[in-house]
């Protein structure tokens, strides 16, 4: 059973083997669970898609504001975003908001790209990347991940 949580309610929501997780609507607010855009997150909704996504992975863009390769890799990652849902939720995470969630994630360089699963950081990588580097590499992160769970 996969488990994914509601970007605009913050419900969590079961999407059965078998069934497209693209189509699904939240059991509470009747919202899509997948937009094909990445969502921007505060610390809390940050640490609630991480530890309560189960059968998926989440790939969180590390940015500020004032950084320019995190400005110019914003529309790279939400081209990104298209590719790699529903097998990764991708988040966004303003780190100059959210400072203590970037120094508990030991960010030391923007923009900077991590992937959970399970809730816990299975890679990690920093710098500008185009879309089809992005998707590339959280793909071959996610296949690693699973392999090292099996």
């Amino acid at each position: 059973m996969r488990q994914f949580i509601c970007p605009v309610c913050g419900a969590a929501n079961r999407a059965p083997e078998g069934k497209d997780p693209l189509a699904a609507k939240c059991g509470r607010c009747g919202e899509r669970l997948f937009s094909g855009h990445p969502i921007e997150v505060t610390g809390a909704q940050f640490k609630s898609h991480v530890t309560s996504t189960k059968g998926a992975g989440v790939l969180v863009d590390v940015w500020a504001p004032w950084c320019g390769p995190c400005r110019a890799m914003a529309p790279q990652y939400a081209a990104a975003a298209q590719a790699l849902e529903p097998q990764a939720r991708l988040l966004k995470l303003n780190s100059d908001a959210e400072p203590a969630i970037a120094g508990e994630l030991g960010i030391s360089g923007i923009p900077a790209l991590l992937l959970f699963e399970d809730g816990k950081v299975v890679a990690r990588t920093a710098g500008l990347m185009r879309a089809d580097q992005i998707v590339a590499w959280a793909r071959q992160a996610m296949t690693q991940a699973s392999s090292r769970a099996h």
